[in-house]
């Protein structure tokens, strides 16, 4: 960490660079540091903040999202004008974004209980392999785990699979593997990864975020192999392991229906209504609509929601600064700008970044879903999956050990994202709703 303000801004200037900024491309009208708006400046300051407070994130949070609104309404104004009243015309624009964001999060945390309490992440290991391959089928397993359900809650039935296969004795090589194969199988779908929720909520297409499944699928064999080569040395996998457990059905039937409620509205209203899918958040309501019609055959378990509460506020004060950021100061996106997002993913709490580059536009984004989703791998505290499994296993909370057990992580990021470039192709999308032309 450099050791005055001016330095530690430069750097956080230059980490942004991944981002495609330059000091030249953000010539504020505002005031500047080091030739870099203070809108981003500040914004970097807090995105600091998160990596370095982990138990303090909502407080840092909100008191960037303070202290970001109230530089722009003493200084630059928002893109609605200045004063309070572009400030209530800024938010009045994003309202339903953040309600959908908002419904889709708490939701999605009564999802991941419903699909543990199936009792389909017990059965499953009964079908493993016992050598290595086994431990490689289960990097699969939360890798598809993931592409329907949140990565989080992927990451952490897969921790808890280890947990009991590995008799307690997990590497953190293959921690850093099942965060891996959390973030990528979420990352080509709309509704495994907040990222592509929030791509989706935007306009992006569910299938043009399908195509990350190529840079994913690439790097889950490439960081899969070694991991679980190396999980079988260090302690072989228990055979037979609850072999007398049954599904619930009902709840399986309980999380195909919520998930199908989400895909099938989406489609509805941004097919047959499109002018007014920015008027409410039928999405996160079509998503709470299934959870309470279902919750007489099963109840939900509510209890998740205070927590999961908090966390969301954290997550939408982020996207809020993010909307608030003079993104038409950037320049065009590019794949390079997309690979380079992966590296400050991995530092910098990927909703945010994803919330600028949906509000620039430009991108392809699948891409964008691989680079942000995947890339936070990289590092524990990259993401959000990261976080929470370190916190089931304190040992992967070390840097040092996650790189140097975890090598194959960022190896594969590398490889994956140039799979893409050569078979896929950077195809970049228009403009969305609310995006704003870079110059």
């Amino acid at each position: 960490m450099k050791s005055n303000v001016l330095r530690c801004c430069r750097g956080l200037g230059m980490g942004l660079a991944g981002l495609g900024l330059s000091g030249a491309a953000m010539a504020a009208e505002g005031p500047a540091l080091a030739g870099i708006p203070l809108d981003f400046v500040l914004f970097a300051l807090t995105l600091l903040g998160v990596a370095l407070f982990h138990d303090h994130t909502l407080k840092v949070g909100l008191v960037g999202l303070v202290t970001i609104s109230l530089y722009k309404l003493v200084f630059t104004g928002f893109h609605a004008g200045p004063g309070l009243a572009g400030m209530a015309a800024h938010f009045a624009h994003e309202w339903v974004t953040l309600a959908n964001l908002f419904l889709l999060l708490m939701g999605f945390a009564l999802l991941a209980r419903h699909f543990e309490k199936t009792r389909i992440p017990v059965v499953l290991p009964r079908y493993l392999p016992d050598d290595w391959k086994g431990a490689f089928v289960l990097l699969v397993m939360v890798f598809v785990i993931s592409s329907f359900l949140d990565n989080i809650a992927a990451a952490l039935i897969g921790g808890a699979m280890a947990h009991s296969l590995f008799r307690a004795r997990v590497h953190v090589g293959y921690l850093a593997a099942i965060v891996a194969a959390s973030n990528a199988g979420g990352s080509g779908s709309v509704v495994g990864d907040t990222t592509t929720t929030m791509m989706w909520i935007a306009g992006v297409s569910p299938l043009a975020v399908v195509e990350a499944f190529v840079g994913a699928g690439v790097a889950l064999v490439l960081f899969g192999i070694p991991a679980a080569r190396v999980q079988h040395a260090h302690s072989p996998i228990l055979r037979h392991a609850h072999e007398h457990t049954h599904v619930d059905l009902p709840r399986v039937g309980i999380v195909a229906l919520i998930l199908a409620a989400a895909v099938v509205v989406n489609v509805v209203v941004n097919v047959h209504f499109p002018a007014r899918a920015d008027s409410f958040p039928f999405l996160g309501v079509a998503v709470w609509a299934a959870i309470l019609i279902t919750a007489g055959i099963r109840r939900p378990d509510w209890e998740v929601l205070p927590e999961t509460f908090m966390g969301t506020i954290f997550l939408l004060s982020l996207v809020s600064c993010a909307s608030m950021m003079p993104v038409e100061k950037l320049p065009a996106a590019s794949w390079q700008t997309a690979f380079g997002l992966g590296f400050v993913s991995a530092v910098f709490d990927n909703i945010p970044l994803t919330a600028l580059a949906l509000k620039q536009g430009g991108y392809d984004w699948g891409f964008l879903a691989y680079a942000v989703g995947f890339g936070g791998s990289m590092l524990w505290f990259g993401s959000s999956a990261g976080v929470a499994l370190s916190n089931m296993f304190p040992e992967a909370k070390s840097v040092g050990n996650w790189l140097r057990h975890g090598w194959f992580v960022p190896v594969a990021y590398v490889i994956g994202f140039g799979a893409m470039v050569l078979l896929v192709g950077w195809h970049p999308a228009g403009e969305l709703k609310g995006a704003v032309a870079a110059h």
